[in-house]
């Protein structure tokens, strides 16, 4: 179902759809690693998902007993499924593997690091994956000398397309 076969008849396969992204974390937190996980969802959630879609950005992941929860992320109710939907704000497990979980369970020790949802997105296989990036805070100073060097970046390229154009 993910790939698709056009007129010569070689496979295409479609682009990775996002559902949600949380670009307050990349301006909060500076992202030290990333995985990529699975999310245990019911069926009204993949459709509520496939519909319109998700909101993670007040979302955090937190290891308990040896697994790794989603908590405070927002799926969208179904509306055909009337009464007997979800729970929009239910806590959701991700998938991972054990060594994913023991990995992220040890560098969550460490002070300062916290487990933030950065993308949510329905990979090649139309199955729903959470992009977790483990991040520190930032400080004020940090977040201006971010800002500070993506606009210099910013008007490097342009003035690079420019120079190109002439």
């Amino acid at each position: 179902m993910g790939k698709k076969a056009n007129k010569k008849g070689t496979t295409k396969v479609p682009p990775r759809k996002d559902i949600a992204q949380n670009r307050k974390a990349l301006h909060e937190y500076e992202i030290l690693d990333r995985y990529e996980a699975g999310v245990a969802l019911t069926g009204t959630e993949v459709k509520g998902l496939r519909e319109s879609g998700a909101m993670i950005r007040d979302a955090y992941a937190q290891v308990i007993n040896g697994e790794i929860f989603l908590i405070g992320a927002h799926i969208s109710d179904y509306g055909p499924a009337g009464g007997r939907g979800h729970d929009p704000q239910r806590t959701r497990r991700l998938l991972l593997h054990r060594r994913e979980i023991d990995k992220i369970d040890g560098k969550l020790s460490e002070k300062g690091v916290a487990l933030i949802p950065l993308r949510m997105y329905f990979n090649d296989d139309g199955r729903a994956k959470l992009e977790l990036g483990l991040g520190r805070g930032r400080t004020q100073y940090d977040k201006r000398v971010a800002i500070k060097d993506k606009e210099m970046s910013r008007e490097l390229s342009r003035a690079n397309a420019r120079r190109g154009r002439s």
